[in-house]
């Protein structure tokens, strides 16, 4: 088993394009690289097939908005016949501070509704999560709701962390490709 299909979760449109909440589309389109996503419309997203460690796999960034997501994932697993468990998706985690990124398979939607979206598509929890921190507004210091600290741009200080945590993300992707998570998961949670 590896992972065949990676979802960034993010909302459409440039007025989102820099938002903590497009934290999945930051690391997608990082990962894309030369390979240019196409707007395919039977999966309501933007999605290419790429080589990572010899394996072939699908990038997808859903073009609906977050809590809607499901609706393009489970769309393309069903037509590619691709498992849950060889699914990872990328999202922002507020519980985990900027600069920080983990790995891991199954559990709640901790109230991301796009992953509660995924978890209806699906059927079941039993996918990969990569959690890409972005911080709580209360323990940054900030009186934000959440749905509108989500919806903001990180300030200058939070968005170099979290371009770093995207970076250190970059570097265990290859490992997911081949199967290897004990190992991915050890290199990405260790403090270096």
């Amino acid at each position: 088993m590896s992972i065949r299909l990676i979802v960034g979760l993010g909302n459409p449109g440039p007025e989102y394009e820099q938002t903590r909440h497009n934290a999945g589309f930051w690391l997608v389109d990082n990962l894309a690289g030369p390979v240019r996503l196409a707007r395919e419309a039977r999966f309501n997203a933007f999605a290419g097939k790429t080589s990572i460690a010899g394996a072939e796999v699908w990038l997808l960034e859903p073009q609906t908005f977050m809590n809607r997501s499901g609706q393009s994932v489970g769309a393309l697993t069903r037509f590619y016949k691709i498992a849950p468990d060889e699914v990872l998706v990328v999202h922002d985690e507020l519980d985990l501070a900027p600069g920080v990124a983990r790995l891991k398979k199954g559990g709640s939607s901790g109230g991301h509704n796009g992953l509660k979206d995924i978890t209806a598509a699906l059927g079941t929890q039993d996918y990969w999560r990569l959690r890409i921190g972005i911080g709580h507004p209360r323990t940054l210091g900030l009186q934000q709701p959440v749905a509108d600290f989500v919806l903001h741009r990180p300030r200058k200080e939070e968005q170099s962390l979290i371009n770093e945590a995207l970076d250190k993300s970059l570097g265990v992707i290859p490992l997911l490709c081949q199967g290897k998570f004990e190992i991915a998961t050890m290199e990405l949670h260790t403090v270096k």
